[in-house]
């Protein structure tokens, strides 16, 4: 993966419903911005239980949004990653339903998991209660198998089945996914789900030393296959730190909450222990298509004595202030509120999240682009969207107050306001000054974070000094050096970064 910044967005929400025109407006509006996307699941169908995460066929572009050969133009100006959705696919596919109609006689009926395959001499309270899940409950759902009633095992939705990735139908299944994006000009795939991707009785049945040799096993045959392969994984700060070791890239998910709590509360001690401890092979974000977690920088929800890196009065206290800072538009998608699916997520844009306050969302941006690792920037979040609470309240999912369908026309709007243009110009800037290549080194004295980046022939400087209640305020300042001579400015909105 380029040391550039990246793009996450679906195929219908950023133009006008296609590939095809969600590469025309990347062109058009974000030259030399962003330089890779990730594009959110595009398969048969897109538009299902779960927003494409619960695929019928994932070797298929859905003919709605286009065709492989709109992946491949994309290629020709931007690097690309995929989802190869481990953990499950949908009810709804042709291997699922034979199995539904012939039951064990079913030639796929290794391929998925039912409570009795995991636990074959019967299983226990304790046993069930040691499963780790995203949502209440139990992760079952009553199927009918051939006539016969079964627990399928089923992590997230009723309709997103669990895969055996034990069994060789279930792995040769993998291996497909894999071969059609390799095929396909994709150079990354990111690992959706693969936390929960490998069971086995007396666990928790997620990120076990089994999930590690999953991982692994995946990662080597991305590699043969010239793809990078990055991992999504919601948990403690700890566990990053050692997932980060096995794997290619992961994602730093607790960026995004040590940022809002240093924006709300004033103080930068938390963000800098992270900064010090973090891996560097990350890809940071601020927002992505769920929700801002804060099981990131909370104790261990399996074990409270492994504290965070925010106390967890103080990570209620951040979950509050975002209710706040959004008019309680984030309390009416999280929780139990709105058919949500992972109740350790608050559902915001991260720029309501911020209470709409440019200054802050830019210095945010600016911290984000400036960790070790590759920044990747969120459609809405590329064009400082605000909560959709129309779309909310038409899906009753909360996720989807994050989720705007942005036509052409909006994005030509968009990208005009003062905030938007301050961001691409972050982007072009990151992208262009080769410090960012360089040595990174910061400080933390006093509530100020100050990091640095230089190399033989550039540099520069980056002092973030959040306070709390300092709406509107200028929060950071950026210095650098480059061909042209040294440059500073203390409103990255007013006076954007150019290197010469």
């Amino acid at each position: 993966m380029k040391n550039k910044v990246q793009l996450i967005t679906y195929a219908d929400r950023l133009g006008d419903g296609t590939l095809e025109s969600m590469t025309e407006n990347l062109r058009k509006h974000f030259d030399g911005v962003y330089e890779g996307v990730h594009i959110l699941p595009f398969f048969t169908p897109f538009d299902g239980a779960d927003a494409g995460f619960d695929p019928v066929d994932h070797t298929q572009v859905d003919p709605r949004l286009g065709s492989w050969d709109d992946v491949a133009e994309l290629s020709k100006t931007h690097d690309i990653m995929v989802d190869t959705i481990v953990n499950h696919m949908s009810w709804e596919s042709k291997q699922f339903q034979d199995v539904m109609a012939k039951g064990e006689e079913s030639e796929y009926y290794p391929m998925f998991l039912t409570m009795s395959s995991v636990f074959p001499d019967g299983v226990t309270e304790e046993d069930l209660t040691k499963i780790y899940r995203p949502r209440p409950g139990l992760p079952f759902t009553h199927y009918t198998l051939g006539g016969k009633t079964h627990l399928v095992w089923t992590t997230f939705t009723p309709q997103q089945v669990d895969i055996d990735t034990d069994s060789e139908m279930g792995w040769n299944y993998l291996l497909s996914i894999l071969d059609q994006l390799a095929k396909s000009h994709v150079s990354q795939i990111r690992l959706d789900a693969v936390g929960y991707g490998a069971k086995e009785k007396n666990s928790s049945c997620f990120m076990t030393p089994k999930t590690f040799k999953l991982i692994e096993r995946i990662k080597e045959e991305g590699a043969k296959r010239g793809l990078e392969t990055l991992i999504e994984v919601h948990s403690h700060y700890q566990k990053q730190v050692e997932i980060a070791s096995k794997v290619d890239r992961v994602y730093d998910f607790a960026i995004p909450g040590l940022l809002l709590h240093a924006l709300e509360f004033g103080k930068t001690d938390s963000l800098a222990k992270w900064i010090d401890v973090r891996p560097n092979n990350a890809v940071n974000v601020l927002d992505t298509h769920d929700g801002i977690g804060v099981i990131d920088i909370g104790s261990d929800q399996m074990d409270r004595s492994k504290l965070g890196l925010v106390p967890d009065p103080e990570v209620d206290a951040l979950v509050e202030s975002i209710h706040r800072n959004s008019n309680g538009e984030s309390a009416e998608a999280t929780g139990a509120a709105a058919s949500n699916l992972d109740l350790y997520q608050v559902n915001s844009t991260y720029y309501s999240a911020l209470g709409c306050d440019d200054q802050k969302y830019i210095a945010a941006r600016a911290v984000q682009f400036f960790m070790p690792g590759v920044p990747q920037v969120y459609y809405v979040g590329a064009l400082a969207g605000k909560n959709d609470m129309e779309l909310l309240k038409r899906t009753n999912v909360g996720r989807d107050i994050n989720r705007h369908y942005y036509s052409s026309a909006e994005v030509e709007q968009e990208v005009q306001r003062p905030v938007v243009k301050a961001l691409n110009a972050l982007g072009r800037f990151r992208n262009t000054l080769s410090a960012f290549d360089g040595d990174f080194s910061f400080s933390n004295e006093n509530g100020v974070l100050t990091m640095t980046w230089a190399d033989d022939t550039t540099s520069t400087t980056l002092t973030f000094a959040p306070k709390a209640g300092s709406n509107g305020a200028s929060v950071a300042s950026l210095a650098w050096k480059d061909a042209a001579g040294e440059h500073f400015t203390d409103d990255l909105i007013a006076q954007p970064p150019v290197v010469a």
